[in-house]
């Protein structure tokens, strides 16, 4: 529904497992989140068990498939040209994270249940690669292995283990990072208690972006600066377009405490683009919603 030269941000609602076939982005890097639904990422290092909430991150080359325990899924991905890392800022000279981090190793979720896969026949890999799908046949298993180290594997975050940092006034967003790749950034508002400063007003402020497009996927939750803005919706505030809480949601916010809102948010530092698919579904009176 969004590209740009770093990074492509997709919607899916897959009813069916990747029965029969199997997939690798040769392309991009890609972050799947779980907004609906369960299942099992299978790949050549082990089983990833994914439920509602989780981020998983699987490095470009990855051979997976996957399998739902659910018929209703919903899925927020995110494609990314360059390495998905964790922030520089959360990391010290050894690449550890640092206690200041909103999460930790312990968080982070490696494959397990390597099963290796001695077999012959023909196994079906849909390679992706500049955008176009190409089918290649495989005369052994791809998950043929019976071991693997090294740091380069596909992993799970979930989005409630994020630990949120709140402070007396408003935070600005990069308290919320939670990845970032070359030209953009993946965040994570969860719920968390309001600015505790006597005189604070919880709403954030009206303000404009002059370093990034800000795309908010809703996930759950009171959005607390929004109306009329339900689960599953995005808004996308482009560079330098003022915007802020919609007409009353500032009065409204005054002496609450918390708010429970979770939403995904990618801030891209490169224009992002709407594609067909995202004409279709806009919602063309969105920016009447400021109009009281």
């Amino acid at each position: 529904v969004l590209i740009n030269n770093d990074v492509h941000i997709v919607l899916a609602a897959p009813q069916k497992s990747m029965r029969g076939y199997y997939y690798k982005n040769s392309d991009a890097d890609e972050v799947i989140f779980v907004h609906e639904g369960n299942g099992i990422l299978k790949s050549v290092f082990g089983e990833l068990k994914f439920a509602y909430g989780d981020y998983i991150v699987i490095p470009r080359g990855t051979i997976y498939q996957i399998e739902f325990t659910t018929k209703e899924n919903r899925l927020l991905i995110v494609e990314s040209f360059s390495p998905i890392v964790y922030p520089k800022k959360y990391r010290n000279e050894f690449g550890q994270l640092m206690e200041h981090s909103p999460y930790c190793e312990r968080d982070i979720k490696a494959p397990q249940n390597l099963e290796t896969h001695d077999r012959k026949g023909d196994f079906l890999v849909y390679i992706k690669k500049q955008g176009l799908l190409y089918p290649y046949h495989y005369a052994a298993h791809p998950f043929d292995a019976v071991g693997w180290d090294g740091c380069h594997y596909p992993y799970i975050f979930s989005i409630q283990d994020f630990e949120p940092i709140t402070g007396r006034v408003h935070q600005p967003p990069p308290v919320h990072q939670t990845f970032e790749a070359h030209n953009f950034v993946i965040c994570s508002f969860v719920p968390r208690k309001y600015d505790y400063h006597p005189q604070s007003i919880p709403a954030t402020y009206n303000h404009s972006n002059v370093d990034s497009d800000e795309m908010l996927y809703y996930v759950d939750g009171d959005f607390m600066s929004r109306k009329h803005v339900e689960r599953g919706m995005i808004t996308l505030h482009p560079i330098g377009i003022p915007h802020g809480p919609h007409p009353g949601t500032v009065e409204k916010s005054i002496g609450k405490e918390a708010t429970q809102e979770l939403a995904v948010m990618v801030d891209t530092f490169k224009p992002l683009q709407l594609t067909e698919d995202a004409m279709k579904i806009e919602d063309g009176s969105y920016y009447r919603s400021w109009i009281e």
